[in-house]
């Protein structure tokens, strides 16, 4: 039976930075994403909170414990308007991020952000988390 959603899919993002650098995850599937950059995260089910749903993606494809922190940017148009994605930055607490449904993972410091080809709907979120980056680094 298909249940009707009020409202678009909710895709969440995790932009995980540690050390100044942020986690960048190479698609291995579909093929016209493969190869095609992005943050952890997925769908969120129904019933269930935005940010239960970012620590469940993020254990499930990196084996790694997140904390979420603030939220970067605003609602991303997907898939023709049936989809959002929300990204939020958020740091390790346990693990060290594997590849379980990725072609690969890299650490990518601000200057190394756009040496990857993101997916269209994670670059505007890309351009917002070099400028949180670049704020940080000259913070510390």
């Amino acid at each position: 039976m298909h249940t009707q959603r009020s409202g678009p899919l909710i895709i969440v993002g995790a932009a995980i930075v540690s050390d100044g650098r942020v986690l960048g995850c190479e698609r291995a599937d579909p093929p016209e994403t493969a190869g095609r950059w992005e943050f952890p995260g997925g769908k969120v089910e129904p019933g269930e909170d935005e940010l239960d749903a970012l620590v469940r993606e993020c254990e499930e494809e990196l084996g790694v414990r997140i904390a979420v922190g603030e939220r970067i940017g605003g609602d991303v148009p997907l898939a023709h308007g049936w989809a959002v994605l929300r990204v939020w930055l958020a740091t390790l607490v346990a693990g060290d991020p594997q590849p379980l449904e990725h072609r690969s993972v890299r650490w990518l410091a601000v200057d190394e952000l756009n040496s990857v080809p993101w997916l269209p709907a994670d670059t505007p979120i890309v351009a917002e988390l070099a400028t949180i980056l670049r704020r940080d680094s000259t913070q510390a």
